[in-house]
C-alpha cells in the first residue's frame, strides 16, 4: 500500500510539473525543444521552421491549429526530426524536406534505438527519403498520417514510407502511404497491428521479412507492382484485406508456415496469390476474382488448408506444377451438408443431390494448361476442337494426365454475393 501511495505522489508530481509552452512564429523551435523539461507540451503555431530537430527527453510537440499545421523542413539535408528518447508525442505537424542519402537512411522523422513508445499522430511527412525510420523501439504508434515520397524518383533512389527494424509492439494504424519504393517495410518486428492502411503507387504495398505473430487487417493495397508480400515469416493473421490493381501479385506467401490468410479480396491483378514454400496455413474465404492467374503454386507448398475461397473469373484459375496432385478441400462427413470445398466459376461438374457440393472433383489444370505455359502460343488454338479433344483425352485416360490441385467437393455457388463488384480493377499503366 505504502509502495502504490508512493507512486501516486509521484505521478501527481509529474503532472504538477508538466508545462504547456508557446512556441510562435520566428521563435526557434530547437531552442524551444532545449529549454523545455521532460513531459512538456510544446503547442506550436503555425509558421515555417527549418533545420534538422533533436528530441532527446520525454516531449509533446503538437501543432496548436490542426486547420494550420506548422511546417518543420529539413531543407532537404539529414533528418528533419530525430527523436532518441522515449515517450515523445508528435502531433498535427507537417514533417518534410529530409535529405536524400540512402545510405544515412535521411528520413521526415527518425525514431531511434531506444525512443520506445513513440507516437507520430495526424501529421503530414511529405517530401522526405524515408517517411519514417523506426530502429530497435518498441510499442510505437505511427497513426492517421499522409506520407508521400521523392515521387520524381525512381523507385530504388526512393525511401521506404514506413520501415520497421527489429521492433516489437508497434501499431500501424489509419495511416495514407504512396509514391514511396515500398510503403510498409517491416523486417525483425514482431507482434504488431498493421490495421486500416491505404498502400498504394509503390514497388510493394507491404515487404515483410523475419517476423512473427503480427496482424494483418482491413488494409488497401492498389495501383502498386506487389500489394502484400510476406517472406519468411510464421504466425500471421492476415484477414479482411483488399488488395487489387497491382501490376504483378496481390499477395505474395513466400516461405511461410502456420499462419491463417481469411476473408481477403484478391481482385484484378496480374497473380492474385503467389505461394512459394508454405506450409500448415489456412486460406479460408478469401475472394479471388479477375486476376489474369489466381493462384500462382509452387515450390513444395503443401500441407495447407484450402477451404471456402471462391475463385472467379480468372483467366487461369490455378498455375501448378507440381509431382503430385494437391488437395484443397474437404469433403463433409455428413451427407447434407456441402463440405469444406471452394468455389471455381469454371467448374463443369453437377449437383444430382442437391447438397450444394459438386458430385465430382475439381482439377484445376491439365496437360493442355502445362503445353500453354511452356509455348504460349498454343492459346490461341484453345477454342478449336482438336485442344478440346486432347483435354478430353487427358480426362478419359489417366496416363496422360498430369499433377493437379484438386478439390474433391467443390462448390456449386459462391459465398461471396458482390464478387461481380471487384470485377475490372487492373493495374492502370500501360
Amino acid at each position: 500500500m505504502r509502495q502504490f501511495l508512493t507512486l501516486l505522489l509521484m505521478l501527481a508530481l509529474s503532472c504538477a510539473q508538466a508545462a504547456t509552452l508557446r512556441v510562435r512564429p520566428g521563435d526557434s523551435l530547437q531552442q524551444a525543444i532545449d529549454g523545455a523539461a521532460a513531459g512538456d507540451v510544446l503547442e506550436i503555431e503555425p509558421a515555417r521552421h527549418v533545420g534538422n530537430f533533436v528530441i532527446d527527453k520525454p516531449l509533446t510537440l503538437r501543432g496548436s491549429n490542426p486547420a494550420r499545421r506548422p511546417t518543420l523542413s529539413g531543407a532537404q539535408q539529414g533528418d528533419t526530426l530525430r527523436i532518441t528518447a522515449p515517450d515523445v508525442w508528435i502531433e498535427s505537424l507537417i514533417v518534410r524536406d529530409s535529405g536524400d542519402s540512402l545510405k544515412a537512411q535521411n528520413a521526415g522523422i527518425y525514431i531511434r534505438p531506444g525512443a520506445h513508445r513513440a507516437v507520430v499522430l495526424r501529421c503530414d511527412l511529405s517530401y522526405n527519403l524515408f517517411g519514417l525510420w523506426i530502429e530497435k523501439a518498441n510499442d510505437v504508434r505511427i497513426e492517421a498520417n499522409v506520407i508521400t515520397g521523392k515521387r520524381e524518383y525512381n523507385s530504388a533512389q526512393r525511401g521506404n514510407g514506413v520501415q520497421l527494424y527489429n521492433t516489437r509492439g508497434a501499431r500501424i494504424i489509419g495511416n495514407n502511404i504512396g509514391f514511396v519504393r515500398d510503403a510498409l517495410y517491416v523486417d525483425v518486428s514482431h507482434h504488431a497491428i498493421f490495421r486500416g492502411n491505404k498502400l498504394h503507387h509503390s514497388r510493394y504495398g507491404s515487404h515483410y521479412m523475419n517476423s512473427y505473430f503480427n496482424l494483418w487487417e482491413d488494409n488497401d493495397s492498389y495501383y502498386n507492382r506487389g500489394g502484400l508480400a510476406l517472406m519468411e515469416v510464421r504466425d500471421q493473421i492476415v484477414r479482411n484485406n483488399r488488395t487489387w490493381g497491382n501490376s504483378d501479385h496481390g499477395i505474395m506467401l513466400r516461405t511461410l508456415q502456420d499462419s491463417v490468410v481469411e476473408r481477403n479480396i484478391v481482385a484484378g491483378n496480374n497473380r492474385g496469390f503467389f505461394i512459394y514454400d508454405v506450409e500448415y496455413a489456412t486460406l479460408r474465404g478469401n475472394l479471388v476474382v479477375d486476376n489474369r492467374v489466381g493462384v500462382h503454386l509452387a515450390a513444395g507448398s503443401t500441407r495447407n488448408l484450402v477451404q471456402g475461397n471462391d475463385f472467379i473469373a480468372n483467366r487461369e484459375q490455378v498455375r501448378y506444377v507440381g509431382a503430385r496432385d494437391e488437395a484443397w478441400g474437404a469433403r463433409s462427413a455428413k451427407p447434407d451438408e456441402a463440405g469444406q470445398g471452394n468455389h471455381w466459376s469454371n467448374y463443369l461438374g453437377w449437383d444430382r443431390d442437391g447438397d450444394g457440393a459438386g458430385d465430382i472433383p475439381y482439377e484445376a489444370n491439365d496437360m493442355v494448361d502445362r503445353l500453354s505455359w511452356r509455348h504460349p502460343g498454343i492459346k490461341l488454338l484453345l477454342a478449336s476442337p482438336a485442344v478440346q479433344a486432347l483435354r478430353l483425352v487427358g480426362r478419359q485416360f489417366p496416363v496422360l494426365r498430369v499433377p493437379s490441385v484438386v478439390d474433391a467437393a467443390p462448390r456449386m455457388h459462391p459465398q461471396h454475393k458482390d464478387w461481380s463488384a471487384w470485377r475490372d480493377k487492373h493495374y492502370p499503366g500501360p
